[in-house]
């Protein structure tokens, strides 16, 4: 089992203290590290992880055991679940970040002044990124191989239920960056499960943080917001919505909203409020609620739902603002796309939306007037992915509005500088 260190709260902020002074040190030389080595590092985690499979397979099932004795949801426990297709899915997901391009360096922007000046805006790495996730043990192979491409040393707070797993696949990208030269202290992850140690994260460690990212449930994402002294890229709760307008194709419809729902429960992109257009109530409501029964997923039901469909569970106000991470789902009458877009603003927690239409007015309309990190027209919430989106993977999918929204891929972990190039220019 994973060795917990015992401590009291001064002995864990001085741990957490060396941990960021060792990762600010790391940071600088992995900052103008080649493309060429973080490449060779990544491809060496990848191999390592794949040869360390039954090693992480090993901690993963002592963390399954303790999940089963504290009695996890059983969409918690699919979340830490590990085995050898989602390891080969973590080693390919690393080789995918390795084969991206660098966007360190990559220039942005270029122009040319009238008195001559050259300047461009070039991407340039954040420093040292902060990361504190919950029962997902992939995090740790993703969040490490994202910052080590865009050239960031890495902090890792991985949940408590997930310390074994997350040890096993810390050690494997461990020895990726050891056999690519790069500092060995890129990648720290934090050895204790006490909550001290996300309280001193958040004060920066003494200016080694850079950026926090957390990746949770509503209860950590308000606490990173409520006491971080450094910015956020906040990840919250995947409140996500589909509606299906009169002018949908049924079966497609029928076929998107079952896998946004049920293809996998516990994930941010699972939808959790269906609302349909009142126009199609005749048409598409019933055959929709019809597929999610048979797909074995609870329905809770507006008032005009339970009309048509009397023998299903009332929803309640508090339904229609709850991220269940399980097989129900919320499901309304709406008047069109007015009503959808409505039930969404209030509602949503910016994550992810779909519209189910084949209208292309009311998708422009939906794309236009929905403000959420992710928008879909006629394809699944599931998809809300950074694999899906071409970047590799992704440290979370951000729901603010800095410049890092939507899914949080190498791009997205790098600032930028500007650089100006002139001929002996001086200002009059």
């Amino acid at each position: 089992m994973l060795h917990q260190v015992q401590t009291n709260d001064n002995t864990i902020a001085d741990v957490m203290e060396d941990i960021g002074r060792r990762a600010k040190a790391a940071s600088g030389p992995l900052a103008i590290a080649s493309p060429q080595t973080k490449t060779q590092a990544l491809l060496a985690m990848a191999d390592a992880v794949l040869a360390d499979e039954d090693k992480i397979l090993a901690a993963n099932a002592i963390d399954l055991a303790n999940a089963k004795q504290a009695e996890l949801a059983e969409s918690l426990v699919d979340r830490l679940k590990l085995d050898t297709q989602r390891i080969a899915g973590i080693a390919e997901g690393i080789r995918t970040i390795a084969e991206l391009d660098d966007p360190v360096g990559a220039v942005i922007a270029a122009w040319e002044r009238p008195n001559g000046l050259q300047i461009e805006r070039v991407r340039t790495p954040l420093g040292v990124i902060g990361v504190i996730y919950e029962s997902r043990p992939n995090v740790t192979a993703d969040a490490g191989a994202l910052c080590v491409k865009a050239g960031n040393a890495v902090i890792l707070r991985g949940g408590s239920d997930s310390l074994n797993s997350s040890r096993a696949i810390h050690a494997s990208l461990v020895r990726g960056l050891k056999q690519a030269g790069l500092p060995e202290d890129a990648i720290q992850l934090v050895p204790v499960a006490d909550r001290a140690a996300v309280g001193a994260m958040l004060t920066g460690l003494s200016g080694a943080i850079d950026v926090i990212v957390p990746r949770g449930g509503k209860s950590l994402v308000a606490r990173v917001q409520a006491e971080a002294r450094v910015p956020v890229f906040a990840h919250l709760e995947g409140l996500c919505h589909i509606y299906v307008d009169q002018s949908a194709d049924l079966e497609m419809a029928k076929s998107i909203v079952v896998n946004a729902k049920m293809r996998r429960t516990g994930i941010c992109g699972a939808a959790e409020t269906l609302l349909v257009d009142g126009a199609a109530a005749g048409t598409h409501l019933m055959p929709l609620l019809e597929a999610l029964t048979e797909a074995g997923c609870e329905i809770r039901a507006s008032a005009a739902v339970l009309k048509v469909f009397p023998a299903l569970k009332p929803a309640t106000e508090e339904d229609w603002s709850t991220e269940y991470l399980d097989a129900i789902i919320s499901v309304a009458l709406v008047d069109g796309i007015s009503g959808a877009i409505a039930h969404i603003k209030r509602y949503s927690s910016h994550h992810t939306e779909a519209v189910i239409a084949e209208d292309s007015a009311v998708a422009e309309r939906f794309f236009n007037e929905v403000d959420s990190a992710i928008l879909l027209h006629n394809a699944s919430t599931q998809f809300a992915d950074g694999g899906e989106f071409g970047m590799g993977a992704e440290i979370g999918i951000a729901t603010g509005k800095m410049h890092a929204r939507g899914p949080v891929g190498v791009e997205q972990l790098t600032s930028f500088k500007y650089r100006v190039h002139g001929t002996g220019q001086t200002r009059p």
